[in-house]
C-alpha cells in the first residue's frame, strides 16, 4: 500500500490528492512541520520533521514524502509524477511526447512559480500580511508571477487543459503551486483563462477530498 508521510496543511496536499484521483488505497502518517511545535524534541510532541523516525525516512527532514513498494521518494512534484506514471490511465501522458511536456510544465511550476507563490502563502501563514514588509513582499512576488500566468493566459486561450486536452498530473502539480496565491485575486482577475481553469480542476471530487482532509485538520488543531 502507498503511504504518504505528511499532514494534509502542507505540500503533502499535492500526493493527498493524486492518490485520490488515482483512486487508491493509502496511509497517512501525519508527518508535522517541526517550525509549528514550541518543542519537536519533546517526548509528548507528535511525529514530526525533526523525530528520528522520520528523518529515517527523508534524512532531509521535509514533508512529503512516500512509500510504494519499498521504493521511497521525497519530492512532491516528483512522487506525483511517479505515481502517474505507475498507474496510468487519463492523468498519465499517453504517449512519450505527453510525458514530456508533463515533465517541462511540472519542472515550470517549480522554478518560475512556486519561488514566487510559496513566498505569499508564508507571508499570510506568519501574520505578516498586514505589515509594511509583508505587503512590499507580496507585491513584489505578484509583480514576479505576472509574467508566468501570462504564459500561462497564451497556453490555456486555446485548451482546457495543460496537456492533451484532459485534466492531467501536469494539472493537478500546477494548480497545487499556484494555489498559494490564490489570496492575491487581482492577479488571477487580470489572467481570465487561468482563473477559470483553477475553477475546473477545483471542482473535481478528488480535490474535493483533499481539502476536506485539510479542513479536518485544521479543526481538529
Amino acid at each position: 500500500m502507498l503511504t504518504i508521510y505528511g499532514v494534509y496543511c502542507s505540500r503533502a496536499s499535492r500526493n493527498y490528492w493524486m492518490a485520490e484521483e488515482l483512486g487508491l488505497p493509502f496511509q497517512s502518517v501525519p508527518v508535522i512541520q517541526a517550525r509549528r511545535l514550541a518543542d519537536p524534541f519533546s517526548a509528548s510532541a507528535p511525529v514530526n520533521t525533526k523525530s528520528p523516525s522520520f528523518l529515517a525516512v527523508n534524512p532531509m527532514g521535509l514533508i512529503p514524502a512516500i512509500e510504494d513498494d519499498g521504493l521511497v521518494l521525497a519530492e512532491s512534484l516528483a512522487n506525483n509524477l511517479y505515481l502517474a506514471r505507475k498507474h496510468g490511465g487519463p492523468l498519465a501522458g499517453a504517449n512519450v511526447r505527453e510525458e514530456g511536456e508533463m515533465i517541462a510544465w511540472t519542472l515550470w511550476a517549480a522554478t518560475e512559480v512556486e519561488p514566487h507563490s510559496v513566498k505569499i502563502v508564508l507571508t499570510y501563514d506568519n501574520g505578516q500580511d498586514n505589515t509594511p514588509d509583508g505587503k512590499a513582499l507580496i507585491e513584489t512576488c505578484v509583480r514576479g508571477l505576472e509574467r508566468p500566468l501570462a504564459r500561462l493566459e497564451q497556453h490555456l486561450q486555446t485548451q482546457d487543459y495543460v496537456v492533451g486536452g484532459r485534466f492531467t498530473v501536469a494539472d493537478l502539480n500546477l494548480a497545487e503551486v499556484l494555489r498559494y496565491a490564490m489570496s492575491e485575486t487581482d492577479l488571477f482577475d487580470r489572467h481570465p483563462a487561468v482563473k477559470a481553469w483553477l475553477g475546473r480542476c477545483h471542482a473535481r471530487p478528488a480535490f474535493e477530498a483533499m481539502m476536506a482532509g485539510r479542513r479536518k485538520e485544521v479543526e481538529a488543531a
